[in-house]
């Protein structure tokens, strides 16, 4: 359809083009001029007067890539884009969402409040930390899902015994649905963290004994808390243990971390770029999952049948491994 656009930022170039070639598309030619003090200025390049323009940026750190994708948005609607729906697959700051302790912000607030500002009409994004960050906005926000991708990786890996474990009481839902779907057993890590990115102990609820174990979490960050886990699950009687983490933060010494660790392999998505590569790590494409949704928006067609695990199971291993 000539009037739907594609278009990404700098942070998800690679994700973008997997995506358009899902969709059977092309991404709009961009520009970005940075001046010599850092900042900068993105700028599309061909005509989206009338258009519907997707802009896909995933907002990791630096806060550069929130600017970037706040800049699109701003540019779109001055150049009299028709909608402007801003694809997101990993939501920065989504940790931020609720005033735990005094004199802090409510940042995935914020930036609900930023994108709304700039003229976005949309949000697509993938596994918010916290579902309730959907009622931030007062716009349409689809949040699929990273399982739809996972399950059928599971499914084809065929593990004998397994059992899914998640890292903290938060992830209980999350790991829950993902025993149920399995036919698995179903282990609980209790901790306790003193700070961020701190814990002070970490107690395993459940029977892993000869179990082939699988953690399950939306964010892997400093895989403290991951390694922490897969450490008890060893020592409770787990033949192995993996991960597999919708988004791949890897801040600190995560790398140093999981080389260190009894964790076999961490399985995550490419809504962010990994750092560099490790032979630990494999990354799943959701490409064709995102393309599905656009797909969906585009045509004004229901997207819940992406919600159902059996549309997903027949997906062909070569179209979510990618190389790293």
């Amino acid at each position: 359809m000539d009037n739907i656009k594609i278009a990404c930022g700098r942070a998800s170039q690679e994700l973008a083009e997997r995506i358009v070639r899902a969709y059977g598309s092309e991404l709009v030619k961009t520009e970005v001029c940075v001046y010599s003090d850092g900042d900068f200025q993105p700028a599309f390049c061909e005509n989206i007067r009338g258009c519907d323009v997707f802009i896909i940026q995933s907002t990791f750190p630096p806060a550069d890539n929130l600017m970037e994708l706040l800049y699109m948005i701003d540019a779109a609607r001055r150049a009299s884009a028709n909608k402007i729906i801003a694809v997101i697959p990993y939501f920065g700051v989504a940790r931020q969402d609720r005033k735990d302790k005094p004199r802090i912000s409510i940042g995935a607030k914020l930036v609900a409040n930023l994108l709304t500002a700039a003229g976005v009409d949309r949000i697509i994004t993938m596994d918010l930390h916290a579902d309730q960050i959907q009622g931030f906005f007062d716009l349409p926000v689809d949040n699929i899902y990273a399982s739809r991708i996972f399950l059928p990786y599971l499914k084809k890996r065929n593990f004998e015994n397994l059992c899914i474990a998640s890292p903290d009481t938060g992830g209980t839902r999350r790991a829950g649905s993902y025993a149920k779907l399995l036919n698995a057993d179903l282990a609980i890590g209790y901790k306790q963290r003193p700070r961020p990115n701190e814990i002070a102990n970490l107690q395993i609820i459940g029977n892993v004994e000869n179990k082939n174990v699988v953690i399950v979490d939306d964010i892997v960050d400093t895989a403290g808390t991951l390694c922490k886990a897969a450490k008890a699950l060893k020592e409770a009687g787990a033949l192995s243990v993996r991960a597999m983490c919708v988004h791949p933060v890897l801040s600190g010494k995560a790398y140093e971390n999981l080389e260190n660790s009894v964790i076999e392999e961490l399985i995550v998505t490419d809504s962010i770029p990994l750092k560099k590569p490790s032979d630990r790590i494999t990354v799943l494409s959701t490409g064709k999952l995102f393309a599905s949704v656009i797909d969906g928006v585009v045509c004004n067609s229901s997207i819940s049948n992406l919600f159902n695990y059996d549309h997903f199971k027949d997906i062909e291993m070569d179209d979510m491994l990618i190389e790293n």
